[in-house]
């Protein structure tokens, strides 16, 4: 028994000394040739030696295949030796194919080389960084202004320039500074935040962000802050009609805004992902939708293209937001008013109407409401569909869980095969929706079936936003997944 403790501790030494080996070669290319290795969406860039082994036994798990760090390693370092241009590349992915294919190449180098042809040459995309203030502060606007400056790597895409408040006194940019380093839900900052007083900035991992003050959007003059040409997101809800966000473009610098809210009006509701080759190129002004909508959408895409969608209902229970009262008091919307740290309150959801902007083929077929619960974080949509065809909770479950792993949805969907899966682990997860495997529902007829899908409303809508972001400023690069 001795003897088989020690193996296996010795294997898993090893195993760790390769996982090191390739975080060595993940941060070169990441800050060298903005190539970031991704493994099933699972990020492989500064993250730990047994988080990385962690990964792997998470793609062995969905893939039924031996995915190990020594497969991984060995093809991030032939990557590493082509001239590949700025991509982004899932390591899972290309693992699979190497056990599949693997044993038709001389090396690992020739498989790449085969593989991501396509990427070979820097000049294949030229990318030109695009400035990027925050209007607003709040919740989506501090996580915004993390995932901005954690992915920054060499400079070559979004750069935060600028964040727009009512005030920013130095008592302000203290606060605020606090805010942004803890935040109760997603953790500490992985990074440092330097108040620079003098220049009324905050200095994150070494990118000066400047904390302009101001209280209507037209007066703010960018340009003298050295922005131009930048995308704004507008992260308040104050303005969601094409009139008020228009008042973001009479200033000076700014050539494009994103409301981080559902948009009125003829304003384009966008689920990245989804149906953004849908807006007209020479649009200013984009909605990011609701974080409901962008959970809901690419579940019930996948299932209407395979089996279509008769009819459905859409349940929300969503965790509590800053709209309702810690404590009872007045609000203009009924039951708001109520305790959000105490009551579960039924209110109304427009993701059902939301769809339709999305996926005009669902409109009208779908009804929706919400109940807000005691979470400070993550909700879940509960979709209750008619089908058109019959199908199989193993067949379900088959189309969801593939198009979690290949094709345009993976940065949107995870198909989770735990039986053990609770709301607090989904904060921090990247994607839009989680569709919980082990809940699904379907009845005898095997037409009516009820889908769980979990989603971080915070976090995971705005990885959806800087998806989106990056889209409307040009600066997407070449994706392998």
């Amino acid at each position: 028994m001795n003897h088989q403790y020690e193996t296996e501790f010795k294997n898993w030494v090893e195993k760790e000394k390769k996982a090191i080996e390739l975080i060595n070669v993940v941060g070169q290319l990441w800050f060298e040739r903005s190539i970031e290795l991704v493994l099933f969406r699972k990020p492989l860039f500064d993250v730990s030696s047994s988080e990385i082994l962690a990964h792997h036994h998470y793609a062995r798990q969905i893939t039924e295949k031996e995915i190990s760090i020594h497969e991984t390693l060995a093809l991030a370092k032939a990557i590493a030796a082509s001239n590949l241009a700025p991509s982004r590349i899932d390591m899972g992915r290309l693992a699979v194919e190497w056990l599949n294919e693997g044993a038709k190449f001389s090396t690992a180098h020739d498989f790449i080389l085969s593989k991501l042809s396509k990427y070979v040459g820097k000049d294949k995309i030229q990318l030109q960084s695009k400035d990027v203030v925050l209007y607003g502060f709040g919740r989506i606007g501090r996580i915004a202004a993390r995932e901005l400056i954690l992915q920054a790597g060499k400079g070559e895409q979004l750069r935060l320039r600028a964040i727009v408040t009512r005030t920013n006194s130095d008592e302000d940019l203290t606060k605020r500074a606090e805010l942004l380093r803890n935040d109760s839900v997603h953790g500490a900052f992985s990074g440092t935040i330097i108040e620079d007083f003098k220049n009324k900035a905050l200095i994150i991992n070494g990118q000066m962000v400047y904390m302009i003050a101001a209280k209507n959007p037209e007066e703010v003059d960018y340009t003298a802050f050295g922005i131009k040409d930048a995308l704004l997101i507008d992260n308040t809800g104050v303005y969601r009609d094409r009139e008020g966000l228009s008042k973001h473009l009479a200033s000076k610098g700014v050539s494009k805004v994103l409301l981080t809210a559902p948009g009125k009006g003829d304003i384009p509701n966008i689920v990245h992902g989804i149906n953004y080759q849908d807006a007209d190129p020479a649009e200013t002004i984009f909605s990011a939708a609701s974080c409901t909508t962008n959970a809901i959408v690419p579940v019930l895409k996948v299932v209407n293209e395979h089996l279509g969608i008769e009819k459905g209902h859409i349940e929300t229970v969503h965790s509590y937001t800053n709209d309702q009262n810690l404590l009872d008091n007045y609000h203009k919307k009924s039951r708001r008013g109520r305790s959000a740290a105490l009551n579960m309150v039924i209110t109304e959801t427009g993701a059902d109407k939301a769809v339709a902007k999305v996926l005009p083929v669902l409109a009208g077929k779908l009804t929706g409401n919400a109940v807000r619960v005691p979470t400070p974080d993550v909700s879940l949509a509960i979709l209750n569909l008619t089908l058109s065809k019959k199908s199989s909770k193993e067949e379900l479950a088959h189309l969801l869980n593939q198009a979690s792993l290949y094709g345009n949805l993976v940065e949107q969907l995870e198909y989770s095969i735990s039986n053990e899966l609770v709301s607090s682990d989904v904060i921090g997860n990247s994607h839009a929706s989680i569709v919980d495997g082990p809940a699904t529902i379907i009845s005898q007829d095997q037409q009516s079936v009820v889908l769980y899908v979990w989603y971080d409303n915070e976090y995971g809508y705005t990885r959806q936003v800087v998806r989106l972001a990056k889209m409307i400023a040009g600066v997407i690069r070449l994706t392998y997944y």
